[in-house]
Order: structure tokens, then C-alpha cells, then sequence
């Protein structure tokens, strides 16, 4: 059965090889002085990973070591194990047959988790090793909220009954902590954390209130409830973010921030009117995850090539292109991190403050009073800076500061709402702009998309339809059944076969034949010179090559052709 027994786990590993006996002997000083567990002092010292002690583990037990990366866990038979004990114990119930089940622990040395685990499921139980921080991770996935959610909800329902409530004053009674509002949110804000949500949507219907996440770009329904506590969420949402909570006829924007499974996670919320109460989208911005390295973004070597020499040049415009959600920002901000030295003075001028970097000035644009884009460009101008980020070329006169900051010494960074690099000149000389003054100042134009990602533990070839095939050709295009993927659905990926989401970019250089060609009348002769430039190298080209590498499905790639403009 592979029932447990006590192993000294540290002379375990020195005797096969992986640990040293000083290495050992340290650790067990860090563990007299601070009472940590011996296996989780190796893994923070960094003398060895989960996985390898797991194995070694495994192997003395005469047990498997099971990767929960590669195993689909089936959330019913999960759920035979009762989420407390689940947690307590480190463990998940795995597989089954007619007389036991088998059982992930993290911890295969711990007799009494193993007894009240059989004694709960009252079947033998077969012990596999698994790496404690998957497990946590699958046990996050499994165990979500949405009947908690559900329950929570019915119970908020019931206790604002059908009579009229003070919502303020239970917004601000003693012990709010425990009223089921408060509770619903907590849950709704663990759950879409647990699912990589990137925004939350409450929207009141005729009959009912809809809560949505949007995970990896597509919405998904999370729990559907009374509509009579639509009020109550709305109202504390407003009085967590500092809103006017006797407004609902006007729309509001605020922010705040949250500790969700020791995250730190900063809110922006927006609230509408609409005709059966008020729709509240929140945007949630992981402050712990850090920033993306440019390395990491997903441009091609060659491409983070010539942006690196363009950005670290002392002056001109280098523009990000995208529609909303295509991960412009965090490609900025990429590039932000890179160039933030104790050299450079760099200021940010944004609406709003996505992400807190340490030694920039972040300016929040506010137009009520008048802070615009415009207003505090000019400013900054003043403030000797040697880098400026706008956050969106948004009028002319944005434009034409930012571009006249470029042509007298300085780097301006910005985002454009544009479908396609080569558009972009264009779409600034539409706004106002000098033609001679984008020729000189503008660098580079960056435009890119975000595909989901194939999920890697369910990911299988996918053969390819007749459409499919006929739209690869249209691009001069062939992908084989055996590169191309998609993913069947598993716990992992909460059924869609995608699991995360990777950037495809195009880049346009201001080259002399492009610089000329933005200095004459007619665009037409600007397209043509840019599209000669960036052939093979376009946003479409770069979705197949994703394609290709088993990274991203067909139909992701078509998806996002059909938002590309044909040059």
C-alpha cells in the first residue's frame, strides 16, 4: 500500500548524493532558530527543488512520484476529500478503483494525516509523493468559490428579505466583517485570483445578477444570483473605493486596493448606470506578481534586437499600438524597467496608475480639474526629465507636445489605439500633427496582440479543417497536423484547453524611405513603403509562427487576423 514511515529526511538526501553534510548542517540551524520545516529551508537556500525531494522521497517509500503538471485531477473525485482536510494535510485524492483510492501528499512522511485521510474516505488509501506548491495550486483550482459564491449570495438574498434596508448604515455597522456582503466579495475576489481573472463584471439584469470573469481575454459566466442584492454589492464596492455612495445616476471611477491570499492586489472599479440598477467592472492588477522583463514579453529576438538599440537612444517617440487589453501597458512598462538608473529622470503621465515602479515620478491625469494629458505633459517638460511615458496619445495637442518633446532631447514613450503598425504615422498626422514633425521625431512603432496559449498539460495535435487550411494558403502558409495544437480541457485550464496568454508583435522603423515617404501628401505611398518594410514580420505572420510552435491554436491566430487591417 506504500503506508508511511518516518524517514530523517535530511540523511536521506545526503546519502544519495544531492546534499551535502554542511549544507545539511546549515539548515538544521536555520531550523533550531526558526522552526521552519527541514525540506522548505533546502528549497529557500536553494540547495535543492521540490520535485527532487519529492522523488527521493517517493523512491525510498517505494511509492510514485506523481507531477500534477502532467495529471488531470477529476474535481469530483477530488471533492470526496472535504476542502479543510485537503488543506490541513497537503493532500488530493487522485485516482480510485473498488477497494481504494489513491492520494498526492505533500508530505508522504506524516502517519497521522495518512490515518485521519483513510479513516475520512473510509477506503484503503495508496500514498503518492507530490511537490507541495503544485498541489496548493491544484487544491486552489479544484476547491474554487462558485458554491460558496452561490451560497453566499442566497444568503445575502435572504437576509435583506423583501423589506427596505438602510444599505449605508449596514455599510458602516459594527462586525461588517462577518456581514455575508462582505464575505460574497471576499470569495468572488479569492476565486478570480485563483482563475487568473483580469477584470470581474457585476451587471444587474431584468431577473437576475450576472457575475462575470474575464480570464485570458474571454468572459465566463461565474455565478448568476438574486437580483435584489445587486444594491449591497454596489454599495460597499463604493464605500471600499471611496465613492459617492448617494450617487447612482452618473458613472464613477476609483480604486483600491486588497490582500487575497497574500497577494496584493490593486482594484480599479467603474461604475454605470444602466436601466436595472448599476454595472460595476473592476479591473484587478496583481501588484505582488512584479513587472514583466522585457525578455519576457514575447517579442522576437530580432525585433528586441533593433528596440533596444532605438530605446536606448537619447530622444524620439517610440509608439505600442493595440486595441484595449492587448497588453500595450505592460510592454511600456517593460521597457520602463529597463531604462529606470539612477541616470535618468523619468516621469509618467498616466490615466490611470497601473503599476507602482520605485524611482519615477507617476503622475495620475485628472481632467475634472483640469490635470489633462496636455496640461501635465507641458509641465513635466519643465521638470528635467530625460524620459517621459504618456500613457495615450489621446488629442492633437497631446500629440503635438509629445513629438516636440521628442525633437528637443527626450525619449517619449506612448500607446496608440491603432490597428496595425503601419497605420500609426498616418493616424498622427490625422490628429494634427506635422508631417515633418512625426518624419523626425517618430522612432518606432510597436503593434501587438494577445493569443491564449495552448494549456501544456492537456495540449494534443488538433487536425486541421479545410478553412483552416484554406486561410494559411491565403498567407502563403502551411502548418502540419503534427505542429499544430489544441487542447482538450482539464482542471488546469478550468475546461477551455488555454492556459495564459503571449504577445505577437509587429515593428515598423522610421527608416530614410519611410521618413520621406511621411513627408509627402498622399498615405497611400506611406502604407506601400511600410508594407514592403515589415513583410514576412507582421502581427498575422508572427500568430502563425506561434502556431507553428504548438504554442497557440489556429482559430486564436484567425481570430485575431480578422482585427488587422490588410495593408
Amino acid at each position: 500500500m506504500g503506508k508511511p514511515e518516518k524517514i530523517r529526511i535530511g540523511e536521506l538526501l545526503v546519502q544519495q548524493g544531492l546534499l551535502t553534510k554542511e549544507q545539511l548542517s546549515a539548515a538544521l540551524g536555520d531550523q533550531k532558530r526558526t522552526g521552519r520545516k527541514l525540506g522548505r529551508i533546502f528549497i529557500e537556500n536553494g540547495y535543492l527543488g521540490e520535485d527532487q525531494i519529492g522523488v527521493a522521497l517517493a523512491q525510498q517509500l517505494q511509492v510514485p512520484f506523481m507531477d500534477l503538471r502532467q495529471f488531470n485531477v477529476k474535481p469530483e473525485l477530488a471533492m470526496r476529500l472535504p476542502e479543510a482536510l485537503a488543506r490541513r494535510f497537503r493532500a488530493i485524492v487522485l485516482q480510485e478503483d473498488a477497494n481504494s483510492y489513491s492520494v498526492g501528499f505533500a508530505d508522504p512522511t506524516d502517519l497521522f494525516a495518512y490515518d485521519e485521510i483513510a479513516r475520512q474516505l473510509k477506503r484503503d488509501v495508496r500514498l503518492v509523493v507530490v511537490s507541495e506548491s503544485l498541489l496548493m495550486q491544484t487544491i486552489d483550482r479544484i476547491y474554487r468559490r462558485t458554491e460558496e459564491i452561490s451560497g453566499l449570495a442566497q444568503e445575502l438574498g435572504a437576509e435583506l428579505g423583501e423589506s427596505v434596508i438602510d444599505l449605508g448604515s449596514m455599510g458602516r455597522s459594527p462586525g461588517v466583517e462577518d456581514a455575508p456582503v462582505v464575505k460574497l466579495l471576499q470569495s468572488v475576489f479569492e476565486d478570480a485570483t485563483v482563475v487568473r481573472a483580469s477584470d470581474i463584471h457585476i451587471e444587474p439584469q431584468e431577473a437576475k445578477l450576472q457575475i462575470r470573469f474575464r480570464i485570458d481575454g474571454v468572459l465566463h459566466v461565474q455565478t448568476l444570483a438574486d437580483l435584489k442584492i445587486a444594491p449591497a454589492l454596489v454599495l460597499r464596492l463604493k464605500l471600499m473605493s471611496g465613492l459617492d455612495i448617494s450617487e447612482k445616476r452618473l458613472p464613477q471611477d476609483g480604486r483600491f486596493n486588497i490582500k487575497v491570499r497574500n497577494n496584493q492586489i490593486d482594484v480599479r472599479i467603474s461604475t454605470m448606470p444602466n436601466q436595472y440598477g448599476e454595472s460595476v467592472v473592476m479591473r484587478l492588477l496583481n501588484q505582488s506578481s512584479g513587472i514583466l522583463k522585457l525578455d519576457g514579453v514575447g517579442l522576437q529576438p530580432k525585433l528586441l534586437e533593433r528596440l533596444r538599440k532605438v530605446m536606448h537612444r537619447p530622444s524620439g517617440m517610440v509608439l505600442v499600438t493595440g486595441p484595449t487589453g492587448s497588453g500595450k501597458t505592460t510592454t511600456l512598462y517593460a521597457i520602463l524597467e529597463e531604462l529606470n538608473t539612477e541616470e535618468r529622470k523619468i516621469i509618467t503621465v498616466e490615466d490611470p496608475v497601473e503599476y507602482r515602479l520605485p524611482g519615477i515620478n507617476q503622475v495620475q491625469v485628472h481632467e475634472k480639474i483640469g490635470l489633462s494629458f496636455s496640461r501635465v505633459l507641458r509641465t513635466a517638460l519643465r521638470q528635467d526629465p530625460d524620459i517621459l511615458l504618456v500613457g495615450e496619445m489621446r488629442d492633437g495637442d497631446t500629440v503635438e507636445t509629445g513629438l516636440r518633446a521628442a525633437m528637443t532631447g527626450h525619449l517619449v514613450l506612448s500607446t496608440l489605439h491603432t490597428n496595425n503598425s503601419v497605420t500609426s504615422p498616418i493616424r498622427l498626422l490625422d490628429m494634427g500633427a506635422p508631417a515633418y514633425m512625426v518624419a523626425m521625431s517618430l522612432q518606432v512603432v510597436i503593434a501587438q496582440r494577445l493569443l491564449r496559449m495552448v494549456c501544456e498539460n492537456c495540449g494534443e495535435p488538433q487536425k486541421l479543417s479545410p478553412q483552416q487550411e484554406v486561410w494559411l494558403n491565403h498567407y502563403g502558409r502551411s502548418v502540419s497536423g503534427g505542429q499544430a495544437r489544441k487542447g482538450r480541457g482539464c482542471t488546469q485550464c478550468n475546461g477551455t484547453g488555454y492556459l495564459g496568454r503571449g504577445g505577437v508583435y509587429e515593428m515598423l522603423e522610421m527608416t530614410k524611405p519611410l521618413i520621406a515617404a511621411a513627408s509627402e501628401a498622399d498615405p497611400a505611398k506611406f502604407v506601400a513603403v511600410g508594407s514592403e518594410q515589415i513583410a514576412g514580420e507582421t502581427l498575422i505572420d508572427h500568430a502563425i509562427d506561434m502556431v507553428a510552435a504548438g504554442k497557440t491554436t489556429v482559430e486564436e491566430a484567425m481570430r485575431i487576423s480578422s482585427q488587422v487591417d490588410e495593408y
